[in-house]
């Protein structure tokens, strides 16, 4: 089975920025497929693996230490660690027998959650700092320089779709971006075949865009579009580690915003043993949600 990402996402290079040019492209992998690696991005490669290091650092603390920056329990308040098997991900379920028998299958994943500095509503919750020194200082900065990459991206998408770059400006100021680290353990894979265990089970971002970084072990995977949307009968592709580059997908936000013209395709995560996922604005961008109607212009 050949790769998705050389049979259906394209690789755009921001190197040399046109932004007509780049912008159509943009818009028509996120037409098609709902996803595109982006390559010469912006944040130096440096940057990249430093916080893949800084991640393995945090997840490699004794148990106790990472529960001293713990999630709330209320699920809408995305910062700080959780234990595997705490977070389940669902999708389309809303009746209490459905959900109660979909957490029964864990999925073997911790995470740490993190966003703007200077949020109110939720604040951030960082380890003690004698426990791992420089790792608060340096994801700031990273969470930063995540920011400038989603200024221009969706400067792009807007200016791909005929609207004024700044067109989604006013949708994303309150800067609600999360930062997400994501650590896969080694388990048997018995459990996942006999469908004991998931990784991250299927399911579309409900923001409005995802920037992924994931490393040479991969693990993500795309539903195939087949004939169209919704057509694609289950079927998954794996999405490749493309070094130089960052895989960048759409969510429900921005598919709403764009009456269906943008894809949030269904995604999962199989088999991975270990990644970061650095997600700007909240699993993607989450949107400020004053603004949900569409881009009149599409």
């Amino acid at each position: 089975m050949p790769n998705l990402s050389q049979d259906l996402i394209p690789v755009i290079d921001l190197a040399t920025w046109a932004p007509t040019e780049q912008a159509t492209q943009l818009c028509k992998a996120f037409r098609e497929v709902g996803f595109a690696y982006i390559k010469n991005h912006g944040i130096p490669e440096e940057k990249i693996e430093e916080a893949f290091s800084w991640s393995r650092k945090f997840f490699d603390l004794p148990q106790s230490e990472k529960d001293k920056a713990p999630h709330p329990a209320e699920g809408w308040y995305h910062r700080g660690y959780s234990s595997i098997g705490r977070e389940k991900v669902s999708q389309n379920l809303f009746d209490e027998d459905g959900l109660a028998q979909h957490r029964k299958v864990p999925d073997q994943k911790e995470s740490f959650e993190l966003g703007r500095e200077n949020d109110d509503v939720m604040t951030n919750i960082w380890p003690p700092a004698a426990a791992l020194p420089g790792f608060r200082e340096f994801f700031v900065d990273f969470y930063n320089l995540c920011n400038g990459l989603e200024d221009k991206l969706l400067a792009a998408v807007a200016v791909g779709l005929h609207l004024p770059a700044n067109y989604f400006d006013a949708c994303h100021r309150g800067r609600d971006n999360q930062l997400r680290l994501l650590h896969y353990p080694p388990f048997a894979a018995e459990l996942l075949e006999s469908g004991q265990a998931d990784c991250i089970g299927a399911h579309s971002d409900f923001g409005t865009m995802t920037v992924l970084f994931q490393d040479d072990v991969g693990g993500l995977e795309i539903e195939d579009q087949g004939g169209g949307a919704g057509e694609g009968g289950g079927r998954f592709r794996p999405v490749p580690c493309v070094p130089g580059t960052v895989v960048v997908n759409i969510g429900d936000m921005l598919m709403r915003w764009t009456n269906d013209e943008l894809r949030s395709t269904i995604h999962r995560v199989l088999d991975a043993l270990f990644h970061l996922r650095g997600s700007v604005d909240g699993g993607g961008l989450r949107a400020d949600v004053s603004w949900a109607g569409s881009a009149e212009a599409v």
